[in-house]
């Protein structure tokens, strides 16, 4: 017979977004149980460009994307792909993004995205002060760099929609530039700074620290994988292989894995899988103080300590196929044709992304009731976003009036 574990609110996922909300919850005196099956690998946000990035208020989706989308799937030098054994099953997620990529769908999506974004700041210092973490952070601003004119010119619409968003972004000369960042090569479009953005010294160490502060405040941790949930009389019952968890209200925030779960609460979402790549390099000084972008390949080179990582790329694919060689050499040249110095990586990483067509997280009460909270599809914002969406969690519990 399986155990039966009780709860008042059972946290699915053990990730930036879970661990968060578990936060913020036990901080208002709720009893919580985390469930996840590897508690101490950090979730996806263990592994990404670390950057806080509250000027993203652009959807992946946008008409410009749009009109080079078959050249991007086609290029071997693009940094989008898709996997083929894939391309059946995400026949309509790309339908569902096309249309989100819309002129007038965009801007209503970077509308929402925008409204979230604007609490991340205060969201985030006051997280660092509770849970101990502020040495981890870098308040250095972050760089979009544009390899021609001609590049710099073609993101004028984005340049402009975070101006009537009222992003700070300042346009930089090719010289601006490199007074930030003098160890870049040349690029001859300039860049666009950001200059309140700022990035983790160390995302690994920001979640250790995260679940530690987690566990100060009385939560409990359960490593098991959530398979099945159900509602029932007196709870949801959450099946978690030998055992089993009953709790008054799940907040499910498993990221990609979440889209089978939702199902069973009664919501069909439209959720896939983008999977990310890191490739690192040890080095006691990195040759950047700040995130870098070259935009044109789509990754971010980012000093952390004692390295700098590329991460970024989008492959879109699902959870089970292993590693893209293709996709890790992609980074690798990258980084090197920025920096040609570059040895081989000390090290690789891929995690998934959790992504929705129109770029918005999915933070709301299930359509069956408000027994079942959903915290997940956050794409390339799950740690920017992670104190906001602890908020919003923690307001639908509470039925909190101003949820965004």
């Amino acid at each position: 017979m399986s155990e039966v574990l009780t709860t008042e609110i059972a946290v699915i996922g053990g990730g930036v977004s879970g661990l968060a909300s578990a936060f913020r919850l036990a901080s208002e005196g709720r009893e919580i149980l985390v469930i996840d099956p590897d508690l101490d690998a950090g979730g996806t946000s263990f592994g990404s460009a670390g950057t806080i990035a509250d000027y993203a208020v652009m959807p992946v989706g946008t008409p410009a994307l749009l009109r080079n989308l078959p050249s991007l799937l086609l290029s071997r030098d693009s940094p989008l792909s898709i996997r083929k054994a894939a391309l059946f099953s995400l026949a309509p997620w790309m339908a569902r993004f096309a249309w989100h990529s819309l002129p007038g769908n965009c801007r209503r999506n970077a509308d929402r995205i925008a409204r979230m974004l604007s609490e991340v700041p205060t969201g985030w210092a006051n997280l660092l002060m509770e849970i101990g973490a502020e040495d981890l952070m870098r308040n250095r601003g972050c760089l979009y760099l544009y390899s021609t004119r001609s590049a710099f010119d073609r993101a004028g619409g984005e340049i402009a929609v975070r101006n009537h968003f009222q992003v700070p972004q300042e346009l930089l000369s090719q010289e601006e530039t490199a007074a930030l960042e003098p160890a870049l090569p040349p690029f001859e479009g300039g860049s666009v700074y950001f200059p309140n953005a700022s990035h983790l010294s160390d995302p690994g160490a920001l979640m250790g620290r995260l679940k530690a502060a987690t566990e100060s405040k009385g939560v409990a941790f359960l490593h098991a994988a959530a398979r099945a949930l159900e509602r029932t009389s007196d709870g949801v019952m959450v099946s978690c292989g030998s055992s089993k968890v009953r709790a008054k209200t799940v907040v499910i925030a498993a990221g990609a894995h979440s889209k089978v779960l939702a199902r069973q609460a009664g919501d069909r979402v439209p959720l896939d899988t983008e999977r990310g790549y890191h490739v690192e390099f040890d080095m006691d000084t990195p040759p950047l103080s700040r995130p870098v972008c070259p935009t044109a390949n789509g990754f971010y080179l980012i000093p952390m300590a004692g390295r700098l990582r590329a991460a970024g790329t989008v492959e879109l694919g699902g959870l089970t196929a292993p590693p893209s060689a293709k996709r890790l050499t992609f980074l690798e040249e990258r980084a090197r044709a920025v920096f040609p110095s570059l040895g081989a990586p000390d090290r690789t990483w891929l995690g998934f992304r959790p992504s929705m067509p129109d770029s918005v997280p999915v933070i709301r009460a299930s359509k069956g009731g408000n027994d079942i909270i959903f915290a997940f599809g956050h794409g390339h914002l799950g740690l920017t976003l992670a104190p906001v969406t602890a908020r919003m969690v923690s307001d639908l519990i509470a039925k909190r009036k101003g949820v965004a």
